[in-house]
């Protein structure tokens, strides 16, 4: 059982997004409002898994259809599921491990919001930031990188972490709306 791979943070990784997000804003031209890097590989220092996550703001998710047809030209693929309706999930290669994870969610509303106060509160709060990679790193050990169910046990795992952190930070001001990337 190979367990999931976390990584020291990588100063490339940044870099690396630029370089999606330029792809992304020629594959979806004005449909993408607003994207922003999220995840763990967003936070400086933090380990995480090699993947960089990608949340692409668009008007509207009442049809999906013409974001996922211009991101599979660019390589992704859909993986349906029932959070669709508010946050969709593509991701590439089609096959374990991806390199690339995009979100779509509606530009202004609460799975936007959230996502990025998790990750703006994390770049502010080192100690929180610790705590979370000791976590992940913790969850990795316990996963399977092999099982798909595995790795989703893993990111439902974290999900208590993850809404505590979000509570203190739009209690107390965040996303930081400024700080798109």
């Amino acid at each position: 059982m190979p367990p999931l791979d976390i990584v020291d943070y990588d100063r490339g990784w940044p870099a690396a997004f630029e370089r999606e997000a330029a792809r992304i804003r020629t594959a979806l031209g004005p449909l993408a409002l607003r994207i922003d890097h999220h995840g763990s590989t967003s936070v400086p220092g933090l380990a995480a898994k090699p993947v960089i996550d990608i949340q692409v703001s668009v008007a509207s998710l009442d049809v999906i259809a013409p974001y996922v047809e211009r991101l599979a030209a660019i390589g992704y693929q859909h993986m349906p599921h029932p959070d669709d309706r508010f946050c969709p999930f593509l991701h590439r290669p089609h096959h374990w491990p991806h390199t690339h994870h995009v979100h779509l969610v509606t530009h202004g509303g609460d799975e936007e919001r959230r996502t990025l106060a998790f990750r703006d509160y994390l770049r502010d709060h080192d100690e929180t930031a610790r705590e979370y990679e000791r976590l992940k790193r913790r969850l990795a050990g316990e996963s399977d990188a092999a099982d798909r169910e595995s790795r989703e046990a893993y990111a439902r795992n974290k999900t208590l972490f993850i809404e505590r952190i979000i509570a203190a930070a739009t209690a107390t001001g965040y996303p930081r709306w400024e700080s798109s990337g």
